[in-house]
């Protein structure tokens, strides 16, 4: 089911703060006077000179071996078609980020007011001194064939069109796992491709290249099969005309057929086309948004198919981002003066490999799934499986290198793994990935404060992105108001205003005057207390009728987690909550704890915070490395903070042996390896920095999460409250609807993570 395409939504995402979405960032030091001579006059005389006089030293000294041009003409951008070159600069700016956040790779993006094939060409020929690669994009056919031809054939560095070899790369891959599974022979197989432009000639090209015999293809475009006696065709799909008469239309020509290639419109296909496939038949449909024939009705014609689209909430996503990154680091990285089709050839079989090796734990729960492993449901990797840059590049480095186009060897392949794998940027993929778990199995969550802009707008985008179904709380006529206002569309979501009779009131009353009688809660003030939306909300999650709560936006915490102790209670064993914060850092994320609800934990408080955050940091994906901080480093001072941390981490040592933690240590030596080695190397956090932060006392935890939010740049999500025995979370005062979505996901996921217990 599509998700409504927000206009506005999209728009703001684009302008606010800084418009766009790439900016350029400084690399060295410049906060001197004797950096900035450095950097510019008369430091800069220097490379220059090295580089005159040996040009390859370009490399060396600037960015160009790292630096790629995105560039287009926008003739045929997206589904949108010639909507010209300032119209299609969002989308290569969106390319440039793909690139920077899956391989390291930065990005100019060019786009170039020209129609004209030599104009464009010998513009992109006269940027060559630049770049170290040209990715062409959303260039329409048949100019593009021309512009990559001629400029490959007179540039010395990477070129190449996405837009037609993406496509083919990956489904390449993906064709040769479905006929190992489907036991069918590439040299045998008969495969229709049904449309014609640039990306169907890429993909049939290198489907021969694979094994795919020539006599065995056929190819239609928006006037039908293409064959040796039309006059319409140029050279480029004349290649593919066939001889065949006995063929009339596609549903002929998928009579008996073992492959359809979709790269054309949307439902052209029906199931009785299908029903007409040979056995076993291999159905890529990958017309977006929609496909040419509907996963659903697809999968009903004929269970043996196995099916690819498009689409990331269908299995076999044809996904581009697959490929041109790893690509481009490939060559890139052995300095390629092309990107040739042994190259394209090693990343589509590397591609084709990843898919049969066990997938990593991390992958799995990305995607929610349990055990992601090949078969007709998992022909191709997860754009999410960060092995692909070392697979997919260290083949293309390899193929570059065995093929003559590599200016430079690389001989210790491990280092360069290891290379790849630290270039993957580590500030945002916990979220994304999060996020997608979320999207697997979405659940029910209750906002106890719906009369408010900000959160209507974070549940219209969890509603919308498949993350959650919102259920409001709020007064009624207000809420409809706001979304008029506001253009909001919840559609049939469910809204309940507690001040009325609402379902289930009675049952709720009753079970908090139980809990509470003692207490001092009468029947009547249970009752009363219903109407109090925290209550009710919590009252809901207790009993199952939403599966987690959150509030906090415009009430102080202590109001807002009052209900849920009261009701939920504390899960078994686990003596108090705690308050935990996930940094988002560019280094990486960081779980900070107790950062919001135990003012001056005991040493027994404190190994409890750390048990009960050590455990949820498990559940986001990361192997939590726990440091419990203080002023002074193993004894190095006395004091109560030191003591109380330093008995804490001796009971955490004894009583958890398993647990990855030391201390007391100071902030400075638990993130900065090199720092704790040389000082401290018999802690048992040498090796890799702790990612997981216990503070002495709730005021220096609230101090440093925020001081590093607003001086570090770094993105805080929560606070997550843990040790409730139902998903209940609380929202900072005045959070942005952005940090509102986060915690919504991380409520989805915490959800999930309960049903699975």
């Amino acid at each position: 089911m599509n998700k409504p395409n927000r206009k506005q939504d999209a728009l703001n995402y684009h302008s606010k703060g800084r418009p766009g979405k790439i900016q350029v960032v400084p690399t060295k030091p410049t906060n001197s006077q004797r950096d900035l001579t450095m950097a510019y006059s008369p430091g800069v005389a220097e490379p220059c000179l090295a580089i005159a006089e040996n040009t390859e030293d370009v490399y060396k000294y600037t960015a160009k071996g790292n630096l790629v041009a995105v560039i287009s003409n926008g003739t045929a951008v997206l589904g949108l078609g010639n909507i010209g070159p300032e119209a299609s600069k969002p989308v290569m700016e969106g390319k440039g980020l793909l690139f920077k956040i899956y391989a390291d790779i930065d990005v100019f993006d060019l786009e170039l007011n020209t129609r004209n094939v030599d104009e464009f060409v010998n513009i992109v020929k006269a940027l060559e001194p630049t770049f170290g690669g040209i990715n062409l994009e959303d260039i329409s056919a048949p100019t593009c064939f021309e512009i990559e031809r001629r400029l490959k054939a007179e540039m010395n560095i990477p070129v190449m069109h996405d837009d037609q070899h993406g496509t083919a790369i990956i489904s390449g891959a993906a064709l040769m796992n479905a006929c190992e599974i489907q036991k069918k022979k590439l040299d045998k197989i008969k495969m229709v491709v049904n449309g014609a432009g640039a990306a169907a000639v890429s993909c049939s090209k290198i489907y021969l290249s694979l094994g795919v015999k020539k006599e065995n293809l056929v190819m239609f475009d928006i006037n039908g099969l293409l064959t040796e006696d039309r006059t319409d065709l140029d050279e480029m799909r004349m290649q593919f005309a066939t001889k065949r008469k006995d063929i009339k239309d596609l549903k002929g020509a998928l009579k008996d057929a073992d492959v359809f290639i979709g790269l054309s419109a949307g439902n052209v296909v029906t199931p009785e086309m299908l029903k007409g496939m040979a056995k076993n038949p291999i159905v890529f449909a990958m017309a977006n948004p929609n496909p040419e024939i509907a996963y659903d009705i697809a999968v009903e014609a004929r269970p043996d198919m196995i099916m690819a689209t498009g689409r990331s909430d269908f299995p076999n996503q044809v996904n581009n981002v697959l490929g041109f990154p790893f690509i481009f680091r490939g060559a890139l990285d052995v300095r390629a003066t092309a990107i040739n089709e042994e190259m394209k050839l090693a990343a589509t079989k590397a591609i084709a490999e990843l898919a049969k090796k066990p997938v990593p734990e991390a992958v799995n729960l990305a995607y929610g799934a349990r055990n992601l492993k090949f078969g007709k449901d998992y022909i191709i990797p997860k754009p999410m499986d960060q092995r692909l840059i070392t697979e997919v590049s260290s083949a293309v480095a390899k193929a570059a290198i065995e093929s003559g186009v590599a200016r430079k060897i690389i001989t210790d392949w491990d280092a360069y793994n290891e290379e790849l794998r630290s270039r993957i940027g580590k500030d945002d993929k916990l979220m994304r990935n999060i996020s997608l778990k979320a999207k697997e199995n979405p659940k029910r969550v209750v906002f106890a404060e719906a009369d408010n802009y900000k959160i209507l707008r974070a549940a219209q985008i969890v509603k919308d992105e498949g993350i959650a179904t919102p259920i409001l709380l709020g007064n009624t006529e207000k809420i409809k108001q706001i979304m008029r206002e506001n253009d909001l569309e919840l559609g049939d979501v469910k809204i309940i205003d507690t001040r009325q009779e609402c379902e289930n009131a009675a049952e709720y009353a009753e079970n908090l005057f139980k809990k509470r009688q003692r207490r001092g809660i009468t029947l009547y003030e249970a009752k009363k207390l219903l109407r109090d939306r925290n209550y009710y909300g919590a009252s809901m999650v207790q009993y199952g009728h939403a599966d987690a709560l959150i509030s906090g936006l415009t009430k102080n915490y202590v109001t807002t987690i009052k209900p849920a102790l009261q009701i939920i209670g504390t899960e078994p064993g686990v003596p108090k909550v705690a308050g935990m914060y996930i940094m988002i850092t560019k280094k990486g994320p960081v779980f900070f704890g107790d950062t919001t609800v135990n003012v001056d934990p005991s040493v027994q408080d404190l190994v409890d915070i750390a048990v009960l955050i050590e455990r949820s940091v498990r559940q986001f994906i990361t192997n939590p490395r726990v440091a419990l901080l203080s002023y002074s480093n193993f004894g190095s001072n006395e004091g109560d903070v030191p003591e109380k941390t330093r008995e804490a981490v001796k009971l955490l040592h004894k009583n958890y042996p398993d647990m990855v933690v030391d201390g007391e240590m100071q902030a400075n030596f638990a993130i900065n390896t090199e720092l704790l080695k040389d000082n401290y190397p018999f802690s048992t956090l040498t090796g890799s920095p702790a990612n997981t932060l216990i503070f002495p006392n709730l005021e220096s935890g609230n101090i440093a999460y925020k001081l590093l939010q607003e001086l570090g740049g770094a993105e805080a999500v929560g606070p997550v409250l843990l040790g409730l025995n139902k998903p209940v979370h609380v929202l900072q005062l005045g959070s942005s609807v952005r940090e509102i979505v986060n915690m919504i996901t991380i409520a989805v996921v915490d959800a999930q993570h309960r049903e699975v217990k």
